[in-house]
């Protein structure tokens, strides 16, 4: 951000310089095995997993392409056909 740029803070009402605002830390996502994930990484499943509320068994060895980060550190947000909203436990996948 540049000297000229200014963020609204909703707390107090007021424009602050963006030097003043505290940058957030980006949260570290590691997988079962210490690799760090970012999003669009792929994944493979370690373990067979029962995914509930869609009747169906995710088996060791499926492939999770383009996963996304929630800002939770052991989850990860991702997509498989004919499941909406999967979110996966960190611990439970291994970076391709």
């Amino acid at each position: 951000m540049s000297d000229n740029d200014y963020v609204y803070n909703e707390a107090t009402g007021e424009w602050l310089p963006a030097s003043d605002v505290p940058v957030a830390t980006a949260v570290e996502v590691r997988d079962s095995v210490g690799n760090i994930l970012v999003d669009g990484d792929s994944v493979t499943l370690i373990k067979d997993l029962k995914v509930k509320g869609a009747g169906q068994i995710l088996r060791r060895g499926t492939v999770i392409k383009s996963i996304r980060l929630t800002g939770d550190d052991q989850e990860i947000d991702c997509r498989f056909d004919g499941i909406k909203g999967l979110v996966l436990r960190a611990e439970f996948v291994r970076k391709r």
